[in-house]
C-alpha cells in the first residue's frame, strides 16, 4: 500500500500528457488552488458521472479560484475521446505507468466487488497556491462528490 497524502504535505510534482496533445504541470499552476482528482477509467459510467459533475460545477469553482485537473492511467487518445463525447472542459492528464497517481496514494490495493484488487483509487487532492495539499480524499464516490467537495470548500 502506498503511503497516502495529508493536509500540509507537499503535493508531488507532475508534468504528464493531455487530452489535447500538450502537457500539463503543477509546477505550471503554482500561484492558484487545484482540485487534481483520480479516477479509473474514461468512458465508463462512475466516471462519466464524476467527470460531467466537475464540468457542471466548473464555472463555480473558477470563480472561488480553483482550477480542475482529471488524472487517470487512460493514454492521451482515449482522454480525447472523452472530453469530445462528454464535453469536458478542464484538462484530462494520463498518466500510463500510474507512478504519479502512486506518488499520491491513489494507486494500490482496493476493495471492489468484495474482493481485493490492485488499480486507480478513487481521490480528490486539494492543492493550495504553495503547492501543498490542503485535503487529501482517498476512496470517493462518483455520485454526489463534488456535491460534498463544494459544501466542503465552503462554495454552498
Amino acid at each position: 500500500m502506498t503511503d497516502r497524502l495529508k493536509p500540509g504535505d507537499p503535493a508531488p510534482e507532475f508534468t504528464l500528457p493531455t487530452d489535447d496533445g500538450g502537457t500539463l504541470s503543477l509546477a505550471g499552476l503554482r500561484g492558484r488552488k487545484v482540485i487534481l482528482y483520480a479516477y479509473p477509467a474514461a468512458m465508463t459510467p462512475g466516471c462519466t458521472k464524476q467527470a460531467c459533475d466537475f464540468r457542471d460545477s466548473l464555472a463555480s469553482l473558477h470563480a472561488a479560484g480553483y482550477e480542475v485537473v482529471g488524472i487517470s492511467p487512460d493514454k492521451p487518445a482515449k482522454l480525447a475521446k472523452f472530453r469530445d463525447r462528454d464535453a469536458i472542459t478542464f484538462p484530462l492528464v494520463s498518466d500510463e505507468d500510474k507512478a504519479v497517481l502512486t506518488a499520491y496514494g491513489a494507486f494500490g490495493e482496493k476493495q471492489m466487488y468484495g474482493r481485493t484488487v490492485t488499480g486507480v483509487i478513487r481521490s480528490t487532492f486539494v492543492v493550495d497556491e504553495d503547492g501543498k495539499i490542503e485535503q487529501a480524499l482517498y476512496n470517493v464516490r462518483a455520485t454526489g462528490h463534488v456535491a460534498k467537495l463544494r459544501r466542503d470548500l465552503g462554495l454552498d
